[in-house]
């Protein structure tokens, strides 16, 4: 992430500040997008004019190869047993949910695994 106003996102910083709030976190790089679906995505962006921090929606083959790509071959399992009984938070820079690959990962787990999935977007103005 860049810019000053991502500051706190800084992966050391962050889990710095979760740890000392007793917070426990997790990088899953196996539910990372891959560079040919970001670069998808990208032109997607690019051709409504949008950027990553103004994105209101995924394009639909992203969402499509994201799901058969990553979703439908990663090994959940040993992530929900990290998350336990606990709540967990999945982070990224985009504003709205449905601009990122959190959204798809957060419906398959509550489709799949009955998890409660609410959205926290930051307020308006």
């Amino acid at each position: 992430m860049r810019g000053s106003e991502y500051a706190w996102a800084n992966a050391r910083r962050l889990q710095a500040a979760l740890a000392e709030a007793g917070i426990g976190y997790s990088h899953l790089p196996e539910l990372a997008p891959t560079t040919e679906l970001r670069q998808l995505q990208y032109r997607e962006d690019d051709r409504l004019g949008e950027g990553k921090r103004s994105r209101t929606a995924l394009a639909p083959e992203y969402v499509r190869l994201y799901t058969e790509e990553i979703l439908d071959r990663v090994d959940f399992e040993p992530i929900l047993r990290w998350i336990g009984a606990s709540r967990a938070a999945l982070l990224c820079v985009e504003r709205d949910p449905e601009a990122c690959h959190r959204s798809l990962i957060a419906e398959r787990l509550r489709a799949e695994r009955d998890f409660s999935v609410t959205h926290l977007r930051p307020a308006a103005g």
